[in-house]
């Protein structure tokens, strides 16, 4: 039985949804690509924003191989994670990814994954030390770990926003639970999955053979400045 939507899209916005759910679908297959998920676990989202109203999000519904996922069974839901589009059951982070929409107007995409090594982190609720270089580039120090949640409402997502408002880290470890990413679109959100995972397993391999050495503080934010800013194409 499939859940009705409660809502429409509004016209105005058929088209910058229609784009966001094909962007969505298509980032989804990064995460088997790169080794984050298994099963039909983790999600990716994108907030689609509403000039004239309230936002919307896309975010994969519940439960489907990514082997099935398209952009037509994308579903989009409002900043209460209210179906508002989709024949399918939202997935059951859609709560958490709404909350931080809601309260993180600068966050344009949420990822959510079940990675091995950031999970392993997670597990102890222990904090990933910015022990790396691509660590101060990407998540401007240490990778801080959330607080123990119950999925199914949004007490995922007030533990995402309590963590990482203020902090300019990319990612956070929930306790027991595993890694959330957020940025400016799906696409920066994945990536910081993505670099999320390899810190997270080169630290660990780097705590087998000894204890990592910690980059100075001036340093951390000489390099977070310089790729946030100057690396790549302007």
């Amino acid at each position: 039985m499939t859940t009705p939507a409660v809502t429409e899209v509004p016209a105005h916005l058929r088209e910058a949804v229609d784009a966001a759910k094909e962007r969505v679908a298509a980032l989804h297959a990064e995460l088997p690509r790169w080794e984050l998920v298994v099963w039909t676990a983790g999600n990716v989202s994108e907030r689609v924003v509403n000039p004239d109203g309230d936002d919307l999000l896309v975010i994969k519904p519940s439960g489907v191989s990514y082997d099935d996922i398209t952009a037509d069974a994308m579903v989009v839901c409002d900043l209460d994670g209210a179906l508002v589009e989709g024949e399918r059951a939202p997935s059951s982070d859609t709560a958490a990814h709404a909350y931080v929409y809601k309260h993180m107007p600068e966050v344009g995409g949420v990822v959510h994954t079940h990675s091995t090594y950031a999970t392993a982190w997670a597990a102890r609720g222990e904090e990933i030390p910015c022990v790396l270089t691509m660590m101060a580039d990407e998540f401007g120090g240490p990778i801080p770990v959330g607080p123990f949640a119950i999925i199914g409402d949004d007490s995922i997502g007030r533990g995402i926003v309590e963590t990482l408002r203020g902090s300019r880290s990319k990612a956070v470890l929930m306790k027991n639970h595993g890694p959330f990413t957020i940025g400016k679109d799906a696409r920066s959100a994945v990536k910081a999955a993505v670099l999320c995972e390899e810190v997270a397993r080169a630290v660990h391999v780097s705590r087998q053979l000894g204890e990592p050495l910690p980059i100075e503080q001036q340093h951390v934010d000489a390099l977070y400045d310089r790729y946030q800013n100057v690396y790549g194409q302007r």
